[in-house]
């Protein structure tokens, strides 16, 4: 849904009723796990973001809370929503004035103890959003103790406007996990001054 106005939390709540019970917008479901479909722009990136187990932590509570979407351009509603599969939440984007509200729901979460600790959970496109693939997001920390901040994707649009307008979208999308990326850091950073 795009719109010159953002939409009401009464429009939103009423949007992902509507998206709830819809099937995604892709077959490839589950592959940002690892896989590379093909036909899809693929991303990969991966960030430092601390070191030991309290920054881990920190990095984890920051993604429970999706302190990981950019501030003032880039919301998730609601934003209490859990990490659970199957949950359906709206991402909202503010881009050139406009809103674009998009649906996504939950594919799967990562929560493994072993040597390399993860925690995470990839979402979906449902069809409400205006590109259709997967993104991953995960925290994982290594056996020497770093933190990292992980961001898997593969997408390809879907409105016929950003079709038209791909070079910028994927420019958007690189904008996003540099801001993604310094969310979690400064998130990180504050946990440590408490």
């Amino acid at each position: 849904m795009l719109s010159t106005t953002e939409p009401s939390h009464e429009r939103v709540r009423k949007f992902l009723i509507e998206q709830r019970e819809l099937a995604y917008s892709y077959a490839e479901i589950g592959q940002s796990k690892a896989g590379t479909p093909c036909g899809y722009d693929v991303d990969h990136n991966r960030f430092h973001v601390g070191q030991g187990a309290a920054d881990f932590q920190a990095a984890c509570l920051a993604l429970s809370q999706w302190k990981m979407f950019p501030k003032g351009w880039t919301k998730i509603m609601p934003n209490t929503a859990p990490l659970r599969e199957g949950i359906v939440v709206a991402m909202l984007a503010r881009v050139f004035g406009l809103w674009w509200l998009n649906a996504c729901r939950i594919v799967y979460e990562i929560d493994e103890n072993g040597e390399r600790r993860r925690f995470g959970f990839a979402y979906g496109t449902l069809p409400g959003h205006v590109e259709c693939g997967e993104e991953r997001f995960s925290i994982e920390q290594l056996e020497d103790g770093s933190v990292w901040y992980d961001i898997r994707a593969f997408s390809r649009p879907r409105h016929w406007l950003v079709r038209c307008a791909k070079p910028i979208a994927r420019r958007l999308q690189r904008r996003f996990v540099r801001e993604s990326q310094l969310a979690i850091q400064a998130a990180v950073r504050a946990a440590r001054k408490k």
